[in-house]
C-alpha cells in the first residue's frame, strides 16, 4: 500500500512570522495584566497592559501592510481565498487593538472593567486565529492498494 502526502505551503515568509510573533505574545500577556490588574487593584498592572496593547498595535500595524501587500502584489496567488480571510482577520486584530488601547488609555477603574478584558479577550483570540490561518499547512493523503 503506497500513501501519498502533499502539504500546501503557507501564504505568509518567515519575516512575516517574525513579525505576528509580536501581536501573539503581546496580545496574551495584555489579557493577563488585566486579569492581573482586576484580581489585585494595583495600577501598575493596567500600565503594563496599556504598553503591551500598544507595542502589539505597532506590529499589528506593520503585519496588515504586509498582508495587504502580499495579497495584492501576488505574493499570495495559491492561497488567494485564505490570504483574503487572513487580511481579514489582521485587519479586525489591529482594529480591536486600536480601541482597546484607547479604552486602556482611561483612568484606573475605568480603563479595564469589561469593555477593556472583552477587547483584550477578541485582540488574543484574534492573534491566535492569525497565526493558525497564517502558518498551519493542510495535509491531504491519499492511498492506492
Amino acid at each position: 500500500m503506497d500513501a501519498t502526502v502533499t502539504r500546501t505551503r503557507s501564504f505568509a515568509n518567515p519575516f512575516h512570522a517574525i513579525l505576528l510573533a509580536f501581536p501573539v505574545a503581546l496580545y496574551p500577556s495584555a489579557l493577563l495584566a488585566d486579569i492581573t490588574y482586576l484580581n489585585s487593584a494595583e495600577i501598575q498592572w493596567t500600565n503594563f497592559a496599556s504598553w503591551l496593547i500598544a507595542g502589539a498595535d505597532f506590529f499589528a500595524g506593520i503585519v496588515l501592510a504586509w498582508a495587504v501587500l502580499g495579497l495584492f502584489l501576488g505574493r499570495a496567488r495559491h492561497a488567494r481565498g485564505r490570504g483574503m480571510l487572513y487580511l481579514v482577520v489582521v485587519a479586525s486584530m489591529f482594529v480591536v487593538g486600536m480601541f482597546n488601547a484607547l479604552h486602556h488609555a482611561r483612568d484606573g477603574w475605568h480603563s479595564v472593567g469589561t469593555a477593556g478584558l472583552v477587547m483584550s479577550i477578541a485582540c488574543t483570540a484574534l492573534a491566535f486565529a492569525a497565526a493558525f490561518l497564517a502558518y498551519s499547512g493542510t495535509v491531504q493523503s491519499e492511498r492506492s492498494a
